[in-house]
């Protein structure tokens, strides 16, 4: 497996895990959970783990696609640019994860607080690496490019009067 492989394998966990995991943590302040708050952490802490591992096999992968015909170097340098938000952002809300972690172990007075500040930044951080993964689906999935309108007949899919 090299770098390329592992990239596109990846890729998806900072997005769905940081999703599932604020919405795991928004439940548990709203259900006032220690153990459900912990379990969102973890999700967070795995995610912000994940984008890591992505970000530093996206150089591996860009080596790989970057002479493939069709293959835009503009996209890939905004993907590359806007990964670099994506990684800050989550390693951002996995610290925070850790220090709540620690805060709901403790039984700390600002255990609440560091829930609620991490909500928000998980919210946000989501919002940066579902970008970041957008950007990096156009690379090879053109048909996600705003504004490029495929004609199905040409492309291979269904034409008129293909009712059989």
């Amino acid at each position: 497996m090299d770098q390329t492989h592992l990239h596109l394998l990846i890729t998806h966990l900072p997005i769905f895990g940081s999703l599932l995991g604020t919405f795991v943590l928004g439940y548990a302040i709203w259900k006032k959970s220690d153990s459900t708050t912990l379990a969102a952490y973890y999700m967070l802490v795995i995610s912000a783990i994940g984008a890591a591992i992505a970000y530093l096999t996206g150089d591996g992968a860009e080596e790989t696609v970057e002479n493939i015909q069709g293959v835009s170097e503009t996209v890939i340098e905004q993907h590359a640019d806007f990964a670099v938000f994506a990684i800050i952002g989550l390693s951002i809300v996995g610290v925070f994860s850790l220090i709540g972690s620690y805060f709901v172990h403790t039984k700390s007075a600002f255990a609440k607080t560091i829930a609620t500040a991490t909500l928000f930044l998980a919210l946000i951080s989501f919002g940066l690496v579902a970008r970041a993964g957008n950007l990096g689906g156009q690379i090879r999935h053109t048909e996600i490019v705003s504004g490029v309108v495929q004609n199905g007949g040409e492309q291979g899919g269904e034409k008129d009067g293909d009712d059989y």
